[in-house]
């Protein structure tokens, strides 16, 4: 087929179907004694398995599975799909400490009256949170923290909304939560601005955990079908059937 019938069918430009040529995300077209292009059915299910893994996995991880695909190496291809995973399930994990600590905490902590508290020493702070300073010290390296610091003193200055990070670093740290994983939610709630706004942004965020989760479904149907496609003398059935090797 033309380069522009196999992009009809997935709404792209022949342009674009000719880059995916180019940048190996699909094998080399057969060429005619006059030199155009002659796509096939194995190019039309690189093209699908392609467009499936990328609201899947996103446009580099998704780039480097089809060129280890189409250039035979499949355990590279299985390592990146692993790899987004396990980013899946961890941005799950991520989500479900977020909730937990949200019902804990409240949104009480952000209040008027915390707004115009003086601000927390590191030694203060430590000792509201029955902590070990160094520990807060370890937090902020993190990323978790952000405290000011006193332009003449030098001396670190906890605002009402770093002690509720803090107390929020706290509960998720006893959770069991990785520091990275600490960073990260409370990178979200500063965006968020408050404690109200970043639970209004979980349910959106477990839709698209959701959404990712499905097309990761979706993709590795359109890849299987692009490796048969590849390769049809490849026997895989029984591993996805779960049989292994004995008769």
């Amino acid at each position: 087929m033309r380069p522009v019938d196999l992009a009809r069918r997935h709404g792209l430009s022949a342009q674009a179907v000719r880059n995916y040529e180019a940048d190996g995300i699909i094998p080399s077209a057969h060429r005619s004694r006059t030199g155009y292009r002659d796509y096939n059915a194995t190019h039309a299910a690189g093209v699908a398995a392609y467009l499936a893994l990328v609201p899947a996995f996103g446009y580099s991880t998704s780039r480097s599975i089809m060129h280890a695909v189409t250039g035979g190496r499949l355990d590279e291809a299985l390592e990146h799909i692993d790899e987004g995973h396990v980013l899946l399930a961890r941005d799950r994990n991520t989500l479900r400490a977020v909730e937990a600590a949200l019902s804990q905490l409240g949104a009480s902590k952000s209040g008027p009256e915390a707004s115009t508290r003086k601000p927390y020493s590191i030694g203060e702070l430590a000792r509201h949170l029955v902590l070990n300073p160094a520990t807060l010290r370890a937090w902020e390296h993190a990323g978790a923290l952000t405290p000011r610091r006193d332009p003449r003193t030098g001396h670190r200055q906890y605002l009402a909304h770093d002690v509720r990070d803090a107390e929020l670093a706290h509960l998720l740290r006893r959770g069991g939560q990785p520091l990275g994983t600490i960073a990260t939610v409370l990178g979200e709630l500063r965006d968020a601005g408050s404690l109200d706004a970043l639970t209004r942004t979980l349910e959106p965020w477990r839709r698209n955990l959701t959404s990712r989760g499905s097309a990761q479904l979706y993709a590795a149907g359109q890849l299987s079908t692009y490796l048969d496609a590849l390769d049809p003398s490849a026997d895989r059935s029984r591993s996805r059937s779960g049989k292994g090797g004995r008769s």
